[in-house]
């Protein structure tokens, strides 16, 4: 019984390994996008849009390390709930044990002998027969949980070095997209900005409102006319970063500020890119926005995403959808903060916010009209 006891064992680590639906699986899941990513990043130097695949690599880093956090807190959650299973078990697994262990050293000759003779004694045969498939079951379910607890162990102890790599995985993914961008010379061009015209244009506004409507003025010449349009998309516009959305467009927020536009929640350093293909009409700090970046997807509609700590690209470049246009502040959380199973499901750690305009001839719109969110189904 003791044999079978440790195959069982055994067979209950294998079949947890392969198993696609618990915690463990998740993490391991997780930790194999971390690597992808780290190759990916190696194979981005030598890609011909270097940009595209850097921003790819960064997103699929940001993906990992989100999985992974995810991963690991629900397997930091089913070891402690299962580690307090057994210690108000101990005393049956105790008793099932020491049953286990007398039914195996029992010698055959012994449990043939019974007060009442050959019918006494099986019966007794009868009744062990039918007890002891419970007790295989109840042994092979406490060698499930014992060994999904060893395993669970084992993963959160071995996921430091994962984490490691993966967050100085996506920090030097985002050096050189910073560089890949600051090289990059291949993108169409609307206009040239003045920045004479435009530090003009700053100190001589006071509100977003004023500052957009005179944007054709930071020009050192005339803005090539543009056929865009993302009319068709209207309402179905992927959010330029992933997050949570806090307020919708005209809620007041916590300091009693009420905006047209609408504010997520994001992780810190989360990348930002453009939902639509658009123009950069103007990127950097302004007003109490902060760093911003305001661009044309198509003529006499803006999209404004301020919050950012820094801004990729130049005014007048026309870039493809999903390029990236800034990054969030913050600092990289710790290990021991991934790990860590507080506020597991709140959000709390999309501790930047992103506040998202969308302006249509001059006039600020709800965001909801333009982008998919979850409030508009």
């Amino acid at each position: 019984m003791k044999r079978a006891f440790a195959a069982t064992v055994t067979a209950l680590w294998a079949a947890t390994a392969q198993a696609q639906s618990d915690p463990s699986q998740a993490a391991l899941e997780a930790a194999q996008m971390l690597e992808q990513a780290s190759v990916a990043l190696t194979e981005a130097n030598s890609a011909r849009d270097r940009v595209r695949a850097l921003t790819e690599t960064i997103q699929a880093f940001e993906a990992g390390l989100t999985a992974m956090r995810d991963g690991l807190r629900k397997a930091s959650l089913r070891e402690a709930q299962l580690s307090a299973e057994l210690r108000t078990r101990e005393q049956e697994i105790a008793q099932l044990l020491g049953v286990l262990q007398t039914i195996e050293t029992t010698a055959p000759p012994v449990l043939m002998l019974h007060p009442s003779g050959p019918l006494g004694a099986a019966r007794t045969g009868m009744m062990l027969s039918e007890v002891t498939p419970g007790l295989n079951a109840r042994a092979q379910a406490l060698a499930d949980d014992l060994q999904e607890v060893q395993t669970l162990r084992q993963l959160q102890q071995s996921a430091a070095k994962t984490l490691t790599d993966g967050l100085a995985g996506v920090q030097d993914a985002r050096t050189r997209l910073s560089e890949a961008i600051a090289d990059r010379t291949d993108l169409p061009r609307r206009f040239v900005e003045d920045p004479v015209r435009t530090a003009i244009l700053i100190s001589s506004t006071e509100t977003l409102d004023g500052f957009a409507s005179g944007l054709s003025e930071i020009t050192a010449g005339e803005v090539i006319e543009s056929q865009a349009s993302v009319a068709d998309r209207k309402g179905r516009i992927a959010l330029p970063v992933q997050g949570v959305l806090l307020h919708g467009a005209g809620e007041t927020d916590a300091a009693g500020v009420t905006r047209p536009g609408l504010v997520l929640g994001t992780r810190p350093r989360a990348l930002v890119t453009t939902p639509t293909d658009a123009t950069i009409r103007y990127r950097g700090p302004l007003l109490d926005l902060g760093n911003l970046v305001i661009l044309e997807p198509q003529p006499g509609l803006l999209f404004v995403f301020s919050g950012l700590q820094e801004v990729y690209g130049e005014a007048g470049e026309v870039i493809p959808q999903g390029t990236p246009v800034g990054l969030m502040p913050g600092e990289m959380p710790q290990i021991g903060a991934i790990m860590s199973t507080s506020g597991d499901g709140t959000g709390t750690d999309r501790s930047e916010t992103l506040y998202i305009e969308v302006r249509q001839d001059n006039t600020p719109v709800d965001p909801a009209t333009w982008f998919q969110t979850d409030r508009n189904g």
